[in-house]
């Protein structure tokens, strides 16, 4: 029944994809829209041209020179804005901005709006009669205020399978009344503030730094308690030097060392992304408010389009499941090609009391002592804005120093883009595969998701179902799809369904430890984005998940359909 069921949905979702864009033959939340997204295009636009065609072909030269911003990179925030206070010190160049849309593959489209200045150099910011929130800017100096503000709401009806007994027993997390069966809302939100900038040490070297607190705060019937909770903590706390120096053949090498509190995900999140928790007595469990790791300490080298890392990482972990993990890295990226990018990472784990669990219920051993190595690939043959097929896939073994360990985890997409369609559609398909532990063994093999995670479009997998199975010991079918009505607007259906590689699930949820049959469940979602501006974003979601016969034997044959929706709205400046 459960194939067939899955089936049917799949036929008329894409049934009413082939409607809404002709040609298409083909979250947790994570509140932040742009962070760590790879940008797919970068346009450089000059809002007041110079009559002097050489005078404005060389400024958007400098521009994109300085900025260091190419398809294929990551966004941060905080980067380009420090970004844009170096290329405000261009002569020529009175003011840079930038706004953000949604790429064709997921991914972001930048465009850099430049004014061409018209008199002497003048500071910007407050200091100098300017507008909030920048503070001060003048000769590559920068220094402005953030504020992220967000509100959120969560519904579920029949969560955990309407079985929050047997799904959440001797869960930590689990405070008061959890949500179950029946109808459960509830609100959340946050206030993130704080100081960051920048400023030049000499021409090729900068100084900065930031510095901020979140102020967070739920109410009513939440998915682990019905308590009502606000937690104020430091967030950011870093500091870091950032230089480069580009050649007279246009090759440019820059750098960023940088340690302190702060984000830090590696590639696509496959391995790292989540390096803060959430929940429990911080609050705002589905907003994802904090990010920031305990320590980061990072080196990161570029050369044109290669890029090196290594990296030092105490993730901010809830008290009450404090596991004391800290991770090490390396991390290589390059384009061997044009259009193909490859990536390679070694990660060990020095420090660990995360234990792993055997077919029988005994600890085999614990984190410390991890070693994980990866390799992955994108490859978009026509380009990342061209109509055609792209593809990706990854690899990852983990073994330990201290014991027997042979975890395997990867998976492979394919997928095709209509950018000249009527609502630019891109439709795919992608199977992941992290292995469980066979009890006929005496090897170790169930995967360690470690800090995977991100958004439901990376590694949170299902917007509901992840909660109860997580990257471990799962087989995932993903067919998604892409629709942009406007630049600004984009909606993301997605089709699900999950299998386990072995029965055998201790480590897992303790009510599916021991599964009869290897159906965990489906599920259908729709997701909604839409950037009102560059301050304001609107997201929501809903999400149907259901049962497999697995899922429903280990809560003896009680299973209820899940329904979640969720919408939030974020204003940041």
């Amino acid at each position: 029944m459960g194939m067939l069921r899955v089936f049917a949905v799949m036929g008329l979702a894409l049934c009413v994809l082939a409607v809404a864009g002709p040609g298409v033959a083909q979250s947790v939340s994570g509140a932040d829209p742009y962070e760590n997204r790879r940008i797919e295009q970068v346009t450089v636009t000059i809002a007041n041209p110079s009559t002097d065609a050489g005078l404005n072909a060389r400024v958007e030269d400098s521009i994109r020179t300085r900025l260091g911003l190419f398809p294929g990179t990551r966004f941060s925030q905080q980067r380009i804005e420090f970004q844009l206070a170096q290329a405000r010190r261009i002569r020529d160049v009175g003011d840079v901005d930038y706004d953000v849309s949604f790429g064709r593959q997921g991914g972001l489209n930048i465009a850099i709006t430049v004014t061409l200045a018209e008199g002497g150099a003048e500071g910007r910011g407050m200091a100098f009669g300017g507008d909030f929130p920048v503070i001060y800017e003048k000769d590559g100096t920068f220094l402005r205020f953030k504020l992220d503000a967000l509100a959120l709401y969560y519904a579920n009806n029949n969560a955990w399978y309407g079985r929050p007994d047997l799904m959440l027993a001797g869960n930590p997390l689990v405070e008061g009344r959890p949500a179950g069966e029946g109808y459960d809302g509830w609100v959340e939100g946050y206030l993130h503030y704080g100081l960051y900038g920048i400023t030049p040490l000499n021409d090729n070297l900068y100084f900065y730094g930031g510095l901020s607190a979140i102020t967070s705060g739920s109410t009513g019937q939440e998915l682990f308690t019905d308590a009502t909770r606000s937690f104020t903590g430091v967030e950011d706390a870093y500091v870091g030097l950032v230089g480069g120096r580009t050649d007279g053949a246009g090759n440019r090498f820059s750098y960023n060392l940088t340690v302190g509190r702060q984000r830090f995900t590696l590639a696509n999140g496959f391995l790292i992304a989540n390096t803060a928790a959430n929940g429990s007595e911080r609050a705002a469990l589905q907003a994802n408010a904090r990010w920031a790791s305990d320590f980061l300490g990072l080196v990161r080298l570029r050369y044109n389009s290669t890029m090196f890392e290594a990296f030092y990482l105490d993730p901010d972990e809830l008290p009450v499941i404090d596991t004391e993990t800290t991770y090490a890295g390396l991390n290589l990226e390059f384009d061997p090609v044009e259009n193909l990018t490859v990536g390679l990472s070694y990660v060990t784990a020095p420090e660990s009391n995360f234990n792993y669990f055997g077919p029988s219920g005994t600890i085999v051993g614990t984190r410390e002592g991890l070693r994980v190595y990866d390799a992955r690939f994108r490859y978009t043959p026509n380009g990342p804005g061209a109509p055609g097929w792209f593809f990706g896939g990854e690899y990852a073994i983990q073994n330990n120093a201290n014991f027997d360990m042979d975890a395997r985890a990867g998976w492979a997409e394919i997928g095709y883009s209509f950018p000249q369609s009527r609502w630019s559609p891109t439709i795919s398909y992608r199977y992941a595969h992290f292995t469980g532990d066979d009890p006929a063994t005496t090897t170790y093999e169930r995967w360690d998701p470690m800090l995977s995670g991100g958004n439901g479009e990376q590694w949170v997998q299902g917007a509901s179902h992840f909660k109860v199975v997580q990257d471990s010991n799962v087989i995932a079918h993903r067919i998604q799809a892409r629709f942009r009505p406007n630049p600004k607007v984009e909606l993301v259906p997605q089709l699900w369904a999950f299998y386990a590689d072995q029965e055998n699930n201790i480590g897992g949820n303790p009510a599916l430890s021991v599964l009869d049959g290897n159906e965990y469940g489906y599920e259908a979602n729709v997701t909604a984005k839409w950037f009102v501006n560059r301050n304001t974003y609107v997201h929501g979601h809903i999400a149907y998940t259901w049962a497999g016969d697995a899922t429903d034997n280990a809560l003896g044959g009680t299973a209820r359909d899940w329904l979640a929706a969720m919408l939030f709205v974020r204003y940041a400046f």
